[in-house]
């Protein structure tokens, strides 16, 4: 079974800049090529929500508000997943999961649905004002 674990959490000022990290194991690398990534956020007392997805052709989709200052990548050779995040906001403060998914959803797909959608533990980035 895939495993999933995060990386690059931490504080910041707004304005500032954190790049997160997911290495993924369990998984080929032709499989891991092929599947579908996200980057989904919990912050305090909200829904989890997607912020950024990839697929397995490279295509892109953001959540909007961070459409601009966010971008996600994979290195395929080396199984791991990046979420780079630019001018960091108060309100991007939230427990950050990565995730992989062998349906390959739409990013707008409650984070509760997807019986084939592997979790990571999470890292903590906190945005100070």
């Amino acid at each position: 079974e895939v495993q999933l674990v995060e990386s690059g959490g931490g504080s910041v000022q707004a304005g500032g800049s954190l790049r997160l990290s997911c290495a993924a194991s369990g998984i080929t690398n032709t499989r891991y090529r092929y599947t579908c990534m996200s980057w989904f956020r919990q912050a305090p007392g909200k829904e989890r929500e997607g912020v950024a997805r990839i697929d397995g052709d490279g295509d892109t989709t953001y959540e909007q508000s961070v459409k601009g200052r966010f971008t996600i990548s994979k290195d395929n050779t080396n199984k791991i997943l990046y979420l780079q995040m630019n001018t960091l906001k108060p309100e991007d403060t939230a427990m950050y999961y990565c995730v992989a998914d062998f349906d390959c959803l739409p990013l707008i797909t409650r984070w509760d649905r997807g019986e084939h959608r592997h979790w990571g533990q999470g890292t903590q980035v906190t945005v100070s004002s």
